[in-house]
């Protein structure tokens, strides 16, 4: 393979496999702009090499940009450039193909993914005959959930690129809905309980002295800020950018009934997003808010994080009796006793505070972790958040105290 590399011209059909390389990439989901694949082809030219692995390191250096993407990248490097016989037919054919075997269920979901990117155009294996196709149908039609409701029930973590991005369209159509809440203002109301005094003076005035009629006011109602604590830590990254979508759809949406959506992300540190998401494009919208935040995939300092926002954030933010959507899985590696005081804390201040936790998706799941013991008997709801069927149910936690699983959890303390 090192021969077959080193002898070929880089401008010759290597360049036209480069090329296909990166839309393999795009296709699996790896941002590659013009610019960076033509640095990639001078990277190429200027430094040359002699073994894969330099060729690995210089499509690396020039194609990546964020840590996140390097999995898929080395799963599609390995299958693109597999071995010499492979490399020898991918060049004599501009665009190659790969025949890939039938999807292990064991297969991390990153090789699931880049296996779709480079078979995606292909024409299909022919299939064997069947001989009996009628009596398969009747099972498969039988057995089978529509595409709806598998989709909606499916976790975000075995989705395939093309189910990510059906996710992607439904979550645009989401609302996130909620009751109006008493103002301490009040209003004219012919059905108000409480009788308007300076209005039935400002009445007598024009009439001598007369109380013709009883004017009555009843409170004003508005509509509640939403503030969403998101934790982006390694073991929360495809549920927290779902979430972000979410999120997004929810702010710039007309008619969610919120008065204002406030947004943060926290791995190691603390990052206010609301006016990164409030870009009208959802992909420019995650852009930037994957680019203010540095600490994608990273540690987790749920405490101290939770800390830095009810000092910096709270009286901004909480002070009109917002909803706080914590998203977190609590698997916290700091100190469960500061987490304990700082989520406490958080629950003085807000209106509702309403956990979202994938792990709630596993049947029979009970509060072992020491995070998720601390965070508990802070938080008026819990509610997974690894399908768009448990995103779907925010609506009824918004609507209901929710507080029949919290009480099963709470036995379990």
């Amino acid at each position: 393979m090192t021969a077959v590399l080193k002898n070929l011209p880089v401008n010759g059909k290597l360049v036209a496999n480069v090329v296909y390389f990166v839309r393999t990439l795009r296709r699996a989901g790896v941002p590659v702009g013009s610019a960076q694949t033509l640095n990639a082809i001078r990277a190429v030219q200027a430094a040359g090499f002699t073994q894969r692995q330099d060729f690995y390191f210089i499509l690396r250096a020039t194609l990546i940009t964020r840590a996140e993407h390097l999995d898929v990248f080395e799963r599609i490097f390995s299958m693109f450039w597999r071995d010499p016989e492979f490399l020898e037919v991918m060049i004599q054919n501009m665009l190659p193909m790969i025949q890939t075997q039938g999807t292990d269920k064991e297969k991390k979901i990153a090789e699931q993914r880049a296996a779709e990117a480079m078979m995606e155009g292909a024409s299909p294996r022919p299939q064997p005959e069947v001989k009996d196709a009628r009596e398969e149908i009747e099972v498969d039609a039988e057995f089978s959930f529509s595409a709806d409701e598998k989709l909606g029930s499916m976790d975000f973590e075995q989705m395939t690129n093309a189910e990510m991005a059906a996710a992607k369209q439904a979550i645009k159509s989401m609302v996130l809905p909620i009751k109006r809440i008493r103002s301490r203002r009040f209003h004219p109301s012919l059905r108000g309980a409480r009788i308007d005094a300076r209005a039935i003076l400002r009445a007598a005035m024009r009439t001598g002295g007369e109380v013709i009629d009883l004017p009555k006011r009843q409170p004003k109602t508005r509509s509640p800020d939403l503030v969403a604590l998101c934790d982006i830590s390694g073991s929360m990254s495809t549920y927290s950018r779902l979430f972000m979508h979410f999120l997004h759809s929810v702010s710039v949406t007309k008619g969610q009934s919120w008065a204002k959506v406030h947004a943060f992300t926290f791995g190691t540190r603390l990052t206010n997003i609301t006016r990164s998401l409030s870009e009208r494009d959802p992909d420019a919208a995650l852009k930037a808010v994957g680019e203010q935040s540095q600490d994608w995939d990273g540690g987790t300092r749920i405490g101290e994080s939770i800390g830095q926002f009810n000092k910096n954030w709270a009286r901004r933010v909480l002070s009109r009796g917002a909803v706080v959507l914590l998203v977190t899985d609590g698997l916290e590696r700091q100190d469960p006793e500061e987490l304990k005081r700082q989520a406490h804390r958080l629950r003085l201040s807000a209106r509702q505070v309403i956990w979202l936790n994938p792990l709630m998706r596993w049947d029979g799941f009970t509060p072992q972790a020491v995070g998720i013991r601390a965070l508990l008997p802070c938080v008026d709801s819990f509610y997974s958040c690894h399908s768009l069927n448990s995103f779907r149910d925010l609506t009824d936690a918004l609507s209901t105290s929710g507080s029949g699983e919290k009480q099963r959890l709470m036995a379990l303390l």
